[in-house]
């Protein structure tokens, strides 16, 4: 179990590259001592054993991380994956960090900053998809509102309004909002969220008590949308936030989603 203020976990499936890149993401993170725990789902030999993830993981651990790997099989759903994950760590906050997603240095001490700071139940990072950064979309970027203070809770379903902040994530929007916003070195702003994809940190306490994932025992195996559920379920209680800019870069790798019919928070109450 963790004794750190900050956990990374990682649900990683059939992605060596991709999760040796985004732990070399986390190498060069300035936060002082986080924990990471990798949790391999893979049909053949674990992700982290090729030579470019063992490297990035001798680099953490000479910086004073403590990385975990273990393996989880047989796979039993999304859902699953991110309740072993959360149940192997005992921090403070914990940051459920996709395999495709590369950090930019800085972003998981300016994430733990904005949690402590509007003391609400998850903040997070946009994933920015670069080979989209001409592709401006202002009808995309619309619904973006600013938090003033602390964020509320929000009950959100697809029947309202603010579900609509989802396209506030689109291909490269986190980017093209930032640059919109003109902000200093250093600064960073929140904003009204419906959910964020592949890089969200929760206060651990607010998610446990919204029900963490234990809902994917309702789940069949193939399901998606367990970390929108999961979401939906502390900002109704607790609020929460994205940040700007977003230091999240997404690696754009095919999906290992394949199956999609079933979304949990369409099957799980909320």
């Amino acid at each position: 179990m963790s004794e750190h203020e900050l956990d990374v976990l990682i649900p990683t499936r059939n992605r060596p590259a991709e999760l040796a890149t985004t732990l070399a993401g986390l190498a060069a993170q300035d936060f002082p001592g986080f924990g990471v725990v990798v949790s391999d789902q893979s049909d053949g030999d674990p992700g982290y054993d090729t030579p470019s993830a063992q490297t990035m993981v001798r680099v953490l651990r000479g910086a004073g991380c403590a990385v975990r790997l273990g393996r989880n099989l047989p796979r039993r759903g999304l859902a699953q994956q991110r309740a072993h994950l959360l149940a192997r760590s005992e921090a403070k906050y914990v940051l459920y960090l996709d395999d495709d997603v590369w950090l930019e240095p800085g972003t998981l001490s300016r994430l733990h900053s904005a949690i402590e700071k509007l003391g609400c139940g998850l903040v997070g990072n946009a994933v920015q998809g670069l080979s989209y950064i001409d592709d401006y979309r202002p009808h995309e970027l619309a619904p973006f509102e600013e938090w003033h203070g602390e964020p509320e809770p929000e009950r959100i379903t697809p029947d309202d309004p603010a579900w609509q902040r989802w396209t506030l994530h689109n291909a490269a929007n986190p980017t093209h909002l930032a640059n919109d916003l003109g902000l200093a070195a250093g600064d960073w702003v929140a904003y009204k969220i419906a959910w964020i994809g592949g890089c969200v940190l929760f206060d651990r306490a607010a998610l446990v008590r919204a029900g963490g994932f234990e809902f994917w025992s309702e789940l069949p195996a193939e399901h998606c949308g367990e970390d929108v559920l999961a979401q939906l379920r502390v900002l109704a209680e607790q609020g929460g936030a994205g940040i700007l800019p977003s230091g999240a870069v997404h690696l754009e790798a095919p999906t290992t989603v394949v199956r999609r019919d079933v979304e949990a928070f369409e099957v799980v109450p909320h």
